[in-house]
């Protein structure tokens, strides 16, 4: 395993605790794996945490210049912000399922953009579920916000994982894998 790792900004490391944070409670209140525990329970972290820190972290991010850093952490801590803000408020699934739509697309821009594979694999996970979700609002089907929540969490232990190997220098970046036999580099 490739043992070399990058200890991350201060910046990317809090942001990505907040967003590992605020996709667990969100994911785990949509899987409905804990008795009692719904969406409803995330409403504060993702205001708090998901909104407000996430939004200065972003800026923080824009001060030191990461472009990228500071674009998905704005981006999202919009996100969790108007979705706290409205959680109670009647939609209908439609406009419930576009909003999530929209900002499926803001993660998906955030997977694209590049950056190590801890951060392209949380933003794809959270692209991932945010779409299930979007869809599940269409289509009205409950196992499809299930399988969404439970994308959400594995979204937020990634995102976790990243800042928790960032601090603790634990490997951060997957093996690579060797040529084949009989396969050699030239150059």
């Amino acid at each position: 395993m490739d043992n070399d790792v990058s200890a991350g900004s201060i910046t990317t490391i809090v942001g990505r605790l907040a967003l590992g944070i605020t996709l667990l409670a969100f994911g785990i209140g949509h899987t409905g794996v804990i008795d009692g525990v719904t969406t409803a329970d995330a409403v504060s972290i993702a205001q708090y945490v998901g909104g407000i820190a996430l939004f200065v972290v972003g800026l923080l991010a824009f001060r030191d210049r990461d472009t990228a850093g500071g674009t998905t952490f704005s981006a999202l801590g919009a996100f969790w912000f108007t979705w706290a803000v409205s959680a109670g408020t009647p939609v209908s699934d439609n406009a419930a399922g576009l909003f999530l739509l929209l900002f499926a697309l803001v993660a998906l821009s955030a997977t694209l953009a590049g950056g190590d594979q801890l951060g392209q694999g949380a933003h794809g996970l959270f692209f991932l579920a945010l779409l299930l979700l979007a869809v599940a609002d269409f289509a009205d089907s409950s196992a499809l916000v299930k399988v969404g929540g439970w994308v959400a969490v594995a979204a937020g232990a990634v995102a976790w994982y990243a800042a928790t190997a960032a601090l603790a220098h634990w490997p951060t970046a997957l093996p690579r894998r060797a040529a084949g036999r009989g396969v050699t580099a030239t150059g």
